[in-house]
């Protein structure tokens, strides 16, 4: 506080003055530790102490995948007697997931809820299910496959200062673009929404001939508007939620890869958490998961729905020559993923994984 009693030495001064602006200072502190939500311990109405949990999420406002954190969020205070506050940020509005992972390395929010982009930025291993284009042939491979990772990937996160409170995923992304695309040369020639800040993906791409446009997730419908992008890889559910379908219109029926994703909380904030009650929240967080899963997979469904009938979205089928060509070309970069994109260990366990599944069905 040296710029404060500059005037007398290095010590605040004995005259009025100095005396308001120490105490205005102090007044002016509490009530930015008060606003910030650093100080995540105020008393409740028996006296007890209340934790207040800021958790983020990309997901849409209102939708079923919100309404799942909401009732999670009404159970674990009705467990704790109003002890504890789960604050819900949706809609991307506190930024892209970088930005929410650096916000909770930070302790401005102690949870999130994450596709495989964000938990990538905390454990590299996690984009063994997620950055890994046309591994996953149905949902069912995934599910095979994932229940094997899940448990190591959960301890790599602990080890980061994370815990896992539930996996879930977003179903198969698709391209939606200004114009049809159903060939590998109909990518090629169009601009493509890419998640900023991964470097070697885009090299990647660019390598393969595709022409990236790496933007903010929250950016996607202004850049498909204003012709920054012309195609992006989304879940129907998204695309229908965020409105994709005005500038982009068509479908392609091909799984590019499957979106996953998990909610965490940091270490520090669940270890202040009473020990006798967290069993009850654990479980309440798995509930949320589930319907999560459930719904959303459902709803991704019902999103073509949606699209086709009420908005006139094209769905553009992929041809088993053309099938074929998609899967030669996205082959030929494995090799540049593996120990690239993907930690050479954890790639290698999904394809071995992934050929023991297609063995036995």
């Amino acid at each position: 506080m040296g710029w404060l009693n500059s005037r007398n030495g290095g010590r605040i001064g004995d005259n009025h003055t100095d005396i308001m602006i120490f105490f205005r200072f102090i007044l002016l502190l509490g009530a930015f530790l008060f606003v910030s939500g650093i100080d995540e311990h105020a008393g409740n109405a028996e006296g007890a102490s209340k934790i207040r949990i800021k958790l983020t999420t990309l997901v849409p406002k209102g939708s079923s995948y919100h309404k799942a954190l909401m009732m999670m969020g009404q159970e674990w205070k009705e467990t704790s007697g109003g002890q504890i506050d789960l604050i819900i940020y949706a809609g991307g509005i506190q930024g892209g997931e970088s930005a929410m992972v650096e916000r909770m390395t930070i302790n401005q929010t102690q949870a999130a809820l994450l596709t495989g982009v964000g938990l990538a930025d905390i454990e590299p291993d996690v984009a063994g299910l997620q950055t890994m284009p046309m591994v996953f042939r149905s949902l069912e491979e995934f599910d095979y496959v994932s229940s094997r990772i899940y448990p190591q990937l959960e301890q790599s996160l602990l080890e980061k200062g994370y815990i896992t409170l539930f996996w879930t995923d977003a179903g198969f992304l698709h391209f939606f673009s200004r114009k049809p695309v159903v060939t590998v040369d109909d990518l090629r020639s169009l601009k493509l929404f890419t998640v900023a800040g991964n470097t070697k993906q885009e090299s990647m791409m660019v390598s393969a001939g595709l022409k990236p446009v790496p933007l903010d997730p929250t950016d996607i419908l202004i850049s498909l508007q204003t012709g920054l992008i012309d195609v992006v890889p989304i879940p129907p559910l998204y695309a229908l939620a965020i409105q994709t379908y005005g500038p982009a219109p068509h479908m392609t029926d091909l799984p590019w890869a499957l979106i996953m994703g998990a909610a965490v909380i940091t270490k520090d904030a669940w270890d202040r958490i009473p020990a006798e009650i967290k069993p009850e929240l654990m479980a309440s967080a798995k509930r949320a998961g589930e319907s999560v899963l459930e719904s959303g997979r459902r709803e991704n469904r019902e999103a073509v729905d949606a699209l086709v009938d009420q908005w006139g979205v094209q769905v553009h089928d992929v041809s088993p020559a053309a099938m074929a060509e998609w899967e030669r070309e996205v082959a030929a970069v494995y090799p540049e993923i593996r120990g690239g994109l993907v930690p050479t260990l954890i790639f290698d366990e999904v394809m071995r994984l992934i050929d023991e599944y297609r063995s036995s069905n």
